[in-house]
């Protein structure tokens, strides 16, 4: 997590020191961060429902079309949860990628 902080702040700009880039950049920087963490919760929400996928339950507490209807909701929220708490680094990668493209450093 702290890698992808430091590819998002350009190195040299502390807390306290004059802003040295555009709020247009700051704001592209920020963007990319979002869409790196939004593509990793998307990839993360396809493993865990793979990971479901198999599991069964049993009545009275489980099965049915209500739970296989609400599954994908659950992986959802599973992978959001996760790459709130740090992820597996898949956005660290996309997010310095995604900033090489758009010719930022």
């Amino acid at each position: 997590m702290a890698d992808l902080a430091a590819a998002v702040v350009p190195p040299g700009l502390t807390a306290g020191a004059p802003a040295a880039i555009s709020a247009a950049e700051l704001a592209k920087r920020g963007q990319i961060e979002k869409t790196a963490k939004d593509f990793e919760a998307s990839f993360l929400s396809v493993m865990v429902n793979q990971m479901f996928s198999g599991v069964s339950t049993e009545a009275p507490f489980g099965g049915g079309h209500g739970e296989a209807m609400f599954k994908s909701f659950l992986s959802d929220a599973i992978a959001k949860q996760m790459v709130k708490s740090g992820g597996v680094g898949v956005s660290d990668s996309v997010a310095q990628e995604m900033l090489k493209l758009q010719g930022l450093s």
